[in-house]
């Protein structure tokens, strides 16, 4: 019973230790995958490791598996019902450049440099930051890449037609919670998302499903109920 009991701290411990790590090297370091699915491969290889080459007892090795897949299991359901458990867990997308400007605070922060920046944007086929109107990096570590109009694949310059600027999506309400960072990144308040639902005749922020503005199409809603989307300008 000792050797279980001390078993599941480490375990737990360990599950700390790998995130805190994860976050120190930055979401770069695991692209493609999140971090927690990262710590997850990390572990189970760890605990078959353990199994086939340090002689654990079959017992110890399924036990410590169940425990780690009701440890997966209890955070999933935490965040599927919290947004913000979600965040810390999982991360959430962050600009990099807004509008044409590169945020240095936000590249430090993701342990990010100029060439491994200009590396991610070659691999989407922007090969100068003078092209790039939003660039967001994923919670995997994949950056996303909104072109300014003249450098979209058929550009409207090319067709002699004059465009609006490129807008930028930012998810404003996720199963019925407000995303106030995106909120703040599009420069608006709580009041002012009220309104526009008003105008929908929503009067709950906890009907809303999915809800996404941008400045030209305007607020896109998707309500819990089977009604169809509407768009608000």
């Amino acid at each position: 019973m000792t050797s279980l009991l001390d078993l599941s701290i480490e375990l737990f411990f360990g599950f700390i230790a790998l995130l805190l790590a994860v976050k120190i090297i930055g979401r770069r370091h695991v692209q493609q995958v999140s971090p927690f699915d990262f710590i997850s491969a990390i572990v189970m290889g760890e605990l078959l490791g353990n199994a086939i080459y340090d002689g654990t007892t079959i017992w110890h090795v399924l036990y410590a598996i169940g425990l780690w897949a009701l440890l997966l299991y209890v955070i999933e359901r935490i965040t599927q019902k919290s947004c913000r458990f979600r965040n810390i867990i999982e991360g959430s997308p962050v600009l990099l450049i807004k509008k044409g400007i590169i945020d240095f605070d936000v590249l430090k922060r993701e342990k990010l440099d100029f060439t491994e920046l200009l590396s991610l944007l070659r691999n989407k086929d922007v090969f100068s930051v003078r092209e790039v109107e939003y660039a967001i990096i994923e919670p995997s570590g994949v950056i996303t890449v909104i072109k300014k109009t003249p450098y979209h694949s058929v550009s409207k310059s090319d067709l002699r037609i004059a465009g609006p600027a490129s807008p930028l999506n930012l998810a404003v309400i996720l199963d019925g919670k407000i995303d106030r960072d995106n909120l703040n990144q599009l420069g608006y308040d709580e009041n002012w998302l009220k309104d526009m639902l008003l105008k929908q005749h929503i009067y709950s922020f906890e009907d809303v499903l999915y809800a996404e503005w941008d400045d030209i199409n305007g607020l896109f809603v998707q309500q819990r109920k089977s009604v169809p989307p509407k768009t608000v300008t």
